[in-house]
C-alpha cells in the first residue's frame, strides 16, 4: 500500500493553483472578498466538493471504479425531491435527507453487487448507470423546474458566511477526516493498492467494496441537497457537468484513478481549484462560447492533471524537503497580504464614482460592490492561517507525540505579526 506521507507531496499541485486562482480572481473580481462573495462562494462550490468526496469513496477501493453516474445520480435525486415535495409526500428535512440517502444508497449498492458478483468490469457498470440514470432523470421531470421545500429558502442565497450548506459541508469533511483513523479506511486503501494481496492478508473485500459504495451515495445525496438548495428547483440535466469536474478534481487532488492512493485534502483542494478556475473564467467575457471556453478549461486540466501525475514522483524526489503545509502557510501569507491590500484600498469607493481609473489591476470595470473592511479581511486571514494549522497539528502531532506543535505555534505567531504589520502599513 503506499505510503500516507508520499501521498502528501500531490498536494503541493492544488495548493499552488489554489493560491494563484485566488489573487488572480480577487484582481479580477475584488467582490470575492465580501461577505456576499464568499457566502456565494461557498453554497457554489458545496455540491463539486460532496460529489467529489462521493467519487473518491468508491476510486479509492481499486479495479478502476470511477463512478461516472455520479452526476446524473445527483440530478436524480434532485429531481426526485423536487417532484415528491410537490405531490406533498415529502415534505419535512428529516424526509427529505432520509429519502435523498435512501436514493443514492440503493443505487451504490445495486453497483456494488453488480461489480461483485456478476463480476462486470467497474467502468461498464458506470457508464450503463450513467446512461440509464440520465434517460430516468428526463422521465422523472422534463425540463428544469419545480420549486425546492419552504424550508431551504434562503440556503442558497450566499447572504452570509455561514449557512446550513455550510455546516453540511464541513461535518461531511469532518466525517471524511475521521474515517480516515479507521481500519477500515486502511483496509480500503490496501484494497485499492492491491485486492489480492489484501484478500490473503484475511481482509474482506466484498464487505469493503460494498461499505465503499455506501458511504458513496451518502455523499451524492448531500452534493444533491446542496445542488437543490443552489438552484431551489429541479433539473435533470447537470450530470456530465458535474461529473467531468469531480474526475478532475480528483486527479488534480492527487487521488490515482487506479485507486489506494488519496487524501480528503487532495479532494477538497482539487474541488476548490475547479471552483476557482470557474469564477475566474466568468469575470471574462466570451460572448456565445462562454460554457464552451469553461468545458474546454476543464478538460484540458484534466489531460494535464493526469500528466502531472506522472511527474510528480519524479519531481518529489528532488523537492521533498519541501513540505505541503509548509508551503500553504508561505502562499498563506501572500495571498493574504493580496487580501488586505484590496479589501483596504479607498480607490475602488473613487471608482465606483467614475473618479479613478482602473490603474494596473485589470478590472473589466469599476468596483460596484463594496469589499468587506480591514477588519473582516484580518480576521478572515487569521482564521483560515490558525485554521488550517490547527487542522495540520490535529492530523499529524495527535499521532506522532512530539514538540512539532510548539513549531505551529510559533508559525502562527509569526502569521498574525505579519498580518497585523501588513494591516498597519496600508492603514
Amino acid at each position: 500500500m503506499s505510503d500516507r506521507s508520499g501521498d502528501n507531496i500531490y498536494l503541493l499541485v492544488p495548493i499552488i493553483l489554489i493560491a494563484a486562482l485566488i489573487a488572480a480572481s480577487v484582481i479580477r473580481s475584488p467582490s470575492l472578498i465580501s461577505v456576499s462573495g464568499l457566502g456565494s462562494a461557498i453554497v457554489v462550490s458545496a455540491p463539486l466538493i460532496l460529489a467529489t468526496y462521493a467519487l473518491m469513496a468508491t476510486t479509492l477501493a481499486g479495479r478502476g471504479t470511477i463512478d461516472l453516474a455520479v452526476g446524473p445520480l445527483m440530478a436524480l435525486i434532485n429531481v426526485s425531491i423536487i417532484q415528491l415535495v410537490a405531490s406533498d409526500m415529502v415534505t419535512s428535512p428529516i424526509g427529505v435527507f432520509l429519502l435523498a440517502i435512501l436514493i443514492g444508497c440503493t443505487y451504490q449498492l445495486a453497483f456494488a453487487l453488480i461489480v461483485i458478483y456478476l463480476r462486470v468490469q467497474p467502468i461498464i457498470v458506470a457508464l450503463s448507470g450513467y446512461l440509464a440514470l440520465t434517460g430516468i432523470n428526463l422521465v422523472i421531470q422534463p425540463r428544469p423546474g419545480g420549486v425546492a421545500p419552504m424550508w431551504m429558502d434562503g440556503w442558497g442565497s450566499g447572504e452570509t458566511l455561514f449557512s446550513p450548506v455550510l455546516i453540511i459541508v464541513a461535518l461531511a469533511t469532518g466525517a471524511w477526516l475521521l474515517f480516515t483513523a479507521t481500519t477500515f479506511y486502511s483496509n480500503l486503501r490496501m484494497m485499492g493498492y492491491d485486492e489480492r494481496a489484501a484478500y490473503t492478508s484475511g481482509v474482506r473485500v466484498f464487505m469493503l467494496r460494498v461499505g465503499a459504495h455506501l458511504i458513496s451515495g451518502v455523499f451524492v445525496a448531500l452534493a444533491a441537497i446542496c445542488y437543490t438548495a443552489l438552484i431551489a428547483s429541479g433539473d435533470p440535466g447537470q450530470g456530465a457537468t458535474i461529473t467531468l469536474q469531480a474526475v478532475t478534481a480528483l486527479v488534480l487532488g492527487g487521488i490515482a484513478l487506479s485507486g489506494g492512493r488519496g487524501t480528503v485534502i487532495g479532494a477538497l483542494l482539487g474541488a476548490l481549484t475547479l471552483f476557482l478556475i470557474g469564477y475566474l473564467l466568468s469575470t471574462f467575457d466570451f460572448g456565445a462560447i462562454q460554457s464552451f471556453v469553461t468545458d474546454l478549461a476543464y478538460g484540458l486540466i484534466l489531460v494535464l492533471s493526469l500528466l502531472l501525475t506522472l511527474l510528480v514522483p519524479i519531481i518529489g524526489r528532488h523537492i521533498a524537503f519541501i513540505s505541503p503545509y509548509g508551503m500553504s502557510v508561505v502562499l498563506g501569507v501572500i495571498v493574504g497580504g493580496l487580501l488586505l491590500h484590496v479589501a483596504t484600498r479607498g480607490q475602488y469607493a473613487q471608482m465606483a464614482a467614475g473618479v479613478a481609473e482602473p490603474g494596473d489591476y485589470f478590472l473589466l470595470a469599476p468596483a460596484t460592490v463594496q469589499p468587506m473592511g480591514s477588519g473582516w479581511a484580518l480576521g478572515l486571514a487569521i482564521a483560515l492561517g490558525l485554521g488550517g494549522l490547527l487542522l495540520r497539528a490535529m492530523v499529524v502531532e495527535a499521532r506522532a507525540r512530539r514538540l512539532g506543535l510548539f513549531l505551529y505555534i510559533g508559525i502562527a505567531l509569526m502569521l498574525i505579526l505579519v498580518l497585523w504589520a501588513a494591516r498597519g502599513g496600508m492603514a
